[in-house]
């Protein structure tokens, strides 16, 4: 039986010759420095939040919705810019990408108030949806199926660097300058990345690939956001107010719309059959819960840090180096890859994620004795993140079609950004109740409380209270993340059986 022209693979879809593009790993760093800009600003904000606090008179929910702005745009986007990338070409929206959040970069720097500054990172945040589904994308494309697994891993390792070393670049560029050269440090990146790729990506497409599922976008984008409201609500105005309770029904009924539709339209965003595959189901879920202990964890360390333990902003950096160091290590010495490869992947992700949440349980014990006690949380969610997150990443690569890797990337980079996001405002929404309780005060955050306090004895009780919500929250992410491990492992372990019988 012949096939029509219509149904026969695309030029640019075939896969690489055995050796690869010419360039490949050339072009793997351009990509990996795109990606680095952009996951870095999910964890360079964190150092900043005293200064901000100071200058822009943030509340704590204002912290939380600069962080957030960013994460859950960029979330809402990631499959509708992966498909968009399938269709009309990643060279091209890679490049859109880059213009784009160098764009929100230089509006985010100059800003002089709360609102344009969240405004301003919901901008980057389009930039960013674009390139993190395009990277891997390209990757897949060129790169031989025999080198793909290293390529998705160093990949995975530079999204993991990023998570870690953005209280580290965020300390030290407060340390010389003001709040806004966090942000303005992008564009000479931006621009050198984007001239790279004009000069050196291959362009690749599939011309016959699914229309941008725009109404999916905004369904998502709105359900996310109305789900981090109520959580971020909760404590300023109680879990049983008309406001929380109001704004978590929209969020159910959104999502739930989302879901519906996306099952009834021919060219979904997110196929809801990827989820019959045990492989992609329980990467998926892994990941949520990797990025949800890793990053609503280091909102709340670097807070700890400096308000707590009286650290200033470049010396609580680096005292959350040892994190980022762990991964470099593991990775880049291939050491993680030899781990996983050893253990095989359902194995390698289960002790990864159970590793990280040895590191949260002992942040959550030893952390209001000082910071050796946090340096060994510090180098166990390291270690486990750097041999759980590689793994995963190739698990959800390897379930999703080569002609959708650009909804691949995009499954990547929500997974990552809606666990980042969630944790942020889960976490915090624990430690800001927790707090509340034991220090009934009229302030909208622990610098407020701190400011009113009048005597030595009073300060002492509500960094007392804060070390204790960071407790609460710890533990509550070291439980997460090890129920999370235990369903990867559980479901990719079935998967495999499944595959060998």
């Amino acid at each position: 039986m012949t096939t029509s022209p219509r149904e026969q693979v695309p030029a640019p879809l075939r896969l690489p010759a055995p050796g690869g593009h010419p360039q490949r790993w050339l072009i793997l760093g351009v990509l990996c420095l795109a990606v680095l800009t952009v996951v870095l600003d999910n964890t360079v904000l964190n150092v900043a939040i005293p200064s901000l606090t100071r200058e822009l008179g943030a509340t704590t929910s204002d912290i939380q919705w600069m962080i957030n702005a960013y994460s859950l745009v960029q979330s809402g986007l990631l499959l509708s810019a992966g498909s968009a990338a399938d269709r009309y070409g990643r060279k091209k929206m890679l490049a859109l990408g880059l213009a784009l959040f160098g764009a929100g970069s230089l509006v985010a720097g100059l800003a002089d108030s709360t609102g344009q500054l969240i405004a301003a990172r919901a901008g980057m945040g389009v930039g960013g949806a674009l390139l993190m589904t395009t990277v891997i994308a390209v990757a897949i494309q060129i790169f031989s199926p025999e080198e793909q697994p290293k390529a998705i891993g160093i990949w995975a390792a530079v999204n993991s660097l990023g998570f870690a070393a953005g209280p580290l670049l965020g300390g030290f560029m407060l340390d010389r300058f003001w709040w806004g050269a966090i942000f303005l440090i992008n564009l000479p990146v931006a621009l050198l990345a984007l001239v790279a790729v004009v000069l050196l990506v291959p362009e690749s497409k599939n011309p016959q690939g699914d229309r941008p599922d725009l109404l999916g976008a905004l369904l998502s984008t709105i359900g996310m956001s109305a789900l981090v409201f109520a959580i971020i609500s909760g404590p300023e105005h109680g879990w049983t107010s008309a406001r929380v309770l109001l704004t978590a029904a929209v969020a159910v009924l959104v999502l739930g719309a989302f879901a519906l539709w996306e099952s009834r339209i021919p060219h979904p965003m997110l196929d809801l059959h990827f989820f019959r595959d045990r492989r992609f189901t329980g990467a998926v879920s892994g990941g949520v819960l990797i990025t949800f202990g890793m990053g609503g964890s280091l909102f709340l360390l670097t807070q700890h840090m400096q308000f707590v333990l009286g650290y200033e902003p470049l010396e609580a950096g680096l005292r959350t180096a040892p994190l980022a160091l762990m991964i470099v290590a593991l990775n880049f010495t291939g050491v993680a890859a030899k781990w996983a490869a050893r253990l095989g992947s359902p194995l390698a992700i289960g002790l990864g994620m159970a590793v990280m949440a040895a590191g949260l349980a002992s942040i959550a014990v030893v952390a209001s004795g000082g910071y050796p006690g946090t340096l060994l949380g510090l180098v166990l969610i390291g270690t486990g993140a750097a041999v759980a997150s590689p793994a995963m990443s190739h698990a959800i690569m390897s379930a999703i079609p080569p002609e959708k890797a650009g909804v691949g990337g995009g499954i990547n980079g929500a997974v990552a950004e809606f666990g980042t996001g969630l944790g942020v405002a889960v976490l915090g929404a624990l430690l800001n109740s927790r707090f509340a309780a034991l220090i009934p005060v009229a302030a909208g955050s622990l610098p407020a409380a701190l400011a009113a306090a009048g005597s030595a004895g009073e300060r002492a009780r509500i960094t007392d209270a804060f070390s204790a919500g960071l407790r609460t929250s710890m533990l509550v992410g070291a439980s997460a993340v090890l129920l999370g491990g235990l369903v990867a492992w559980t479901l990719l372990r079935r998967a495999q059986r499944a595959d060998t019988d």
